[in-house]
């Protein structure tokens, strides 16, 4: 059976319900969103006369949800006008309408009795056939559909997305008792190719995957950290981005979340996982308990494990809790000798391998977490998975860790690991050492070009399913697939006749060595390739130009390196749009300045979602000058004719330019202007690179031609000039900038007016390149520019003087 997903209906209206409900509408859904209706009218309600058989007080608490919702940050929503896309209503007036829908959601509160309630009025006006599943993050699946009929059942299973949805990748599908295979893998494909999710199958078992695994990985920590006596500062400074985990860590990510969510989990846990060899490490250590008990749970409290005072004079000052008192101090700046030790590591695995086998108190750390994590995770096959990797895929996705407890195994190498496991007194399950015992090494390998998982049952290695359609820059790596490779940027054969170039710099900065893989690559493509796929699996895409090389060179004012320098990458963009094969750019996360200058020039764009693309070279104290300014005035000026409304484009692109505005997502992307029509967004980051190649192709298929360069740009010369001045003026005379950042922008705005032309006037592309390049080159000698390039390198930290 076909199955069309056009209408979801979505039951409970609270933070998760309203935020999936508006990730549903990012990707073009029609949405239903219902929740209770109140039990009396509000004070703002009685005095508008309202009684509660008004619709305005009957959907009250369902609008009030999706508007707080909407106005949240980070957004839920690619763009405040999609959430048009959602109607709301109430259980009692508007339940009979699902019958018109296609996928059923409940996102209840987590009351069994309250979701089997539910379910009854449900079945009563859903149609046959249509999915109906449970956002439960740890009911049985059998328990909620007791009692239904045999459609509602064959029809059901848990889909458990991680908050906030449009953000984490996880989504973990859970089949009840007689779920129908197919509805399954309807949900697992659906969740991957269109909400852009890692989905996992998952077992009807306690907290499922992730949550078990994550939530042990942190409350047994906790009882490390206690048993240490490390301090909060020094706990998440270990456990951060320097292993490969998310930025903010253990306790700022508890705050974040909310230390309620992590304790009702691991309270569930304890009480249910009577057969758990490891069940007391689900106890509350005494730095959870205190918090817990003195209701200190994070930023919904406003108190946690930190806590920012706000002094009389406005001042704030961050401080965290001492957990020897459990009062709050000065936030510590902690020193290891391992991170010190380690900081010229920039290859995480080498770094993990690194700091875990460091001899002192951050070793010593790592290895008590990493093996008793590593001992849980080999028991919990077959309970949980009869797959280790769906632990990894659940683990990193859910909890944003770059590498899953088995992949770091590997990474630490597992026979080693064993043997020291085992004297630290920690012993992985038998399979463990009958997997090494039979001479297989690792828990995954490279086998063939395709990335194989160590299969407990077959004691051999099979295939992961599912991934086959993507394409893995490490799986390539290990295939041995690199045709050219410098200390910046590789060449790999994607097959089919499509190569891509990955750069993998600091913050992926566009310095020298990826000019060279840039034009190598495309040298390359031109010769025996049908096109070429720009992109990388980084953290992100690029976070521009490298201003190191810059800020040397205008130190020294070597200004015939800078002008060298900014027309050699001018020219490499040009070779980008005018190469003889299609060129595709695959931007994620930070496409800036350069990276997104790059994006510009390509034939095309395959962006992921999540995409904060923008020029932000003001920010700096200077101006786009790799063509990002010329693309600009090259796709706007000629949009419309003369007049006021013309004026009004080009002054739009002008204050993007100017402001240095970044899009927060790919659909933004459109509307600023970075992204065109014909360039595509994927929701799903690990296709991201394969839908890349794919339009690669279709643009070869197509018949590309070559484009020529354009010399019939329109500029607006004095016209534009007295306009953009006006502004200025008025922004410095209001002080809402400075005289440097009026500076910038009047070297912004003769380019973009094409000069001091006394009339409107079409140019070349060539003559743009030739402004932006002199203006950028003047910037370089102002010192207030290097200031400002001098407090971003050194300081990290922009800086407006």
């Amino acid at each position: 059976m076909k199955r069309t997903i056009r209408k979801v209906a979505i039951l409970g209206s609270g933070v998760m319900g309203s935020r999936i409900a508006l990730h549903f509408a990012n990707i073009g859904v029609q949405v239903l969103l219902l929740d209770i209706v109140p039990r009396e009218v509000n004070e703002a309600e009685s005095k508008m006369g309202l009684t509660l058989e008004d619709k305005a007080v009957r959907n009250r608490l369902v609008n009030d949800a999706l508007q707080s919702a909407v106005k949240s940050k980070p957004s839920p929503v690619y763009d405040p006008s999609m959430a048009s896309r959602i109607i709301t209503g109430n259980f009692d007036d508007d339940l009979s309408k699902i019958k018109d829908y296609d996928w059923i959601m409940e996102v209840v509160v987590e009351r069994l009795d309250i979701k089997q309630s539910l379910f009854e009025k449900v079945e009563l006006h859903r149609k046959k056939g249509s999915l109906i599943t449970s956002n439960t993050s740890g009911i049985p699946m059998h328990m909620m559909c007791e009692g239904r009929s045999e459609d509602f059942r064959t029809h059901f299973a848990g889909t458990h997305f991680f908050n906030p949805p449009r953000y984490l990748r996880l989504l973990e599908i859970i089949p009840g008792p007689d779920t129908k295979p197919e509805i399954i893998d309807f949900l697992m494909d659906y969740g991957d190719r269109y909400l852009g999710k890692e989905t996992v199958l998952c077992k009807d078992t306690p907290a499922f995957i992730a949550n078990r695994i994550g939530v042990y990985a942190i409350i047994s920590g906790m009882h490390t950290v206690e048993k240490m006596g490390l301090g909060v500062s020094e706990v998440d400074k270990l456990t951060g981005t320097v292993i490969g985990r998310a930025k903010s860590a253990t306790f700022r990510t508890m705050d974040v979340v909310g230390l309620d969510t992590t304790v009702n989990v691991a309270n569930n846990l304890y009480k249910t996982l009577e057969q758990d060899e490891s069940r007391d490490k689900f106890k509350l250590p005494k730095i959870v308990e205190v918090l817990y008990e003195k209701k200190w749970l994070g930023d919904k409290t406003g108190q946690g494990y930190f806590n920012m005072i706000r002094h009389k004079d406005g001042s704030k000052e961050l401080k965290e809790i001492d957990f020897e008192t459990f009062e709050y101090k000065a936030v510590e700046k902690p020193k290891f000798k391992a991170l010190e030790a380690s900081k010229e590591i920039d290859n995480l695995k080498k770094r993990i391998k690194f700091l875990v086998n460091f001899d002192d108190r951050a070793g010593e750390f790592y290895r008590a977490t990493f093996y008793d994590l590593f001992k849980y995770c080999s028991n919990r096959i077959p309970e949980i998975s009869d797959e280790l990797y769906r632990i990894d895929q659940a683990v990193t996705a859910g909890f944003g860790w770059e590498y899953g407890p088995f992949e770091n195994w590997d990474i630490l190498g597992v026979r080693d690991t064993v043997e020291k496991m085992k004297a630290a007194g920690e012993h992985p399950a038998a399979w463990v050492e009958e997997m090494l015992d039979a001479g297989h090494e690792s828990f995954y390998k490279v086998e063939g070009g395709k990335r194989k998982y160590y299969d407990i049952r077959s004691k051999s290695y099979k295939e992961i399913p599912g991934i086959e359609e993507f394409i893995m820059l490490e799986t390539l790596r290990a295939a041995d697939k690199k045709l050219w490779g410098n200390a910046g940027a590789t060449i790999y054969d994607l097959g089919d006749e499509v190569i891509g170039l990955e750069f993998h710099t600091k913050m992926n900065s566009l310095g020298a060595e990826v000019i060279e893989g840039i034009n190598t690559a495309i040298s390359m493509a031109e010769k025996q390739y049908k096109g070429l796929v720009i992109g990388n699996e980084g953290g992100n895409f690029s976070a521009g130009a490298n201003l190191a090389m810059l800020f040397m060179f205008a130190g020294d004012q070597e200004y015939d390196e800078i002008n060298l320098m900014i027309a050699q990458f001018q020219n490499t963009m040009m070779r980008v749009r005018f190469s003889s094969v299609p060129v595709v750019v695959a931007p994620h996360n930070m496409a800036l300045g350069g990276g997104c200058e790059m994006s510009l020039h390509a034939d095309a764009v395959q962006a992921h979602s999540e995409l904060y693309m923008g020029l932000v070279e003001v920010g700096v104290g200077l101006i786009p000058a790799g063509g990002g300014t010329k693309e600009m005035v090259l796709r706007f000026s000629d949009r419309l004719n003369d007049g006021d409304v013309e004026m009004n484009l080009l002054q739009e692109s002008f204050m993007n330019i100017a402001m240095a505005k970044v899009s927060t997502s790919a659909e933004e992307a459109r509307g600023l202007g970075y992204l065109q029509t014909k360039d595509g967004i994927t929701l799903n980051r690990k296709r991201v690179l394969a839908d890349a190649k794919q339009k690669v192709i279709d643009l070869h298929n197509a018949g590309y031609t070559q484009p020529i360069q354009k010399t019939d740009i329109r500029v607006l010369g004095k016209s534009s000039l007295a306009m953009f001045e006006a502004g200025i003026t008025g922004m410095r005379y209001g002080q809402y900038i400075s005289e440097h950042d009026a500076k910038i922008a009047r070297k912004l705005a003769w380019v973009m007016s094409g000069g001091d032309l006394s009339q409107p006037t079409l140019v070349s592309e060539q003559y743009l390149l030739d402004l932006e390049r002199e203006a950028f080159l003047s910037l370089t000698g102002e010192k207030k520019t290097l200031e400002r390039i001098h407090s971003i390198l050194f300081k990290g930290k922009p800086l407006r003087n």
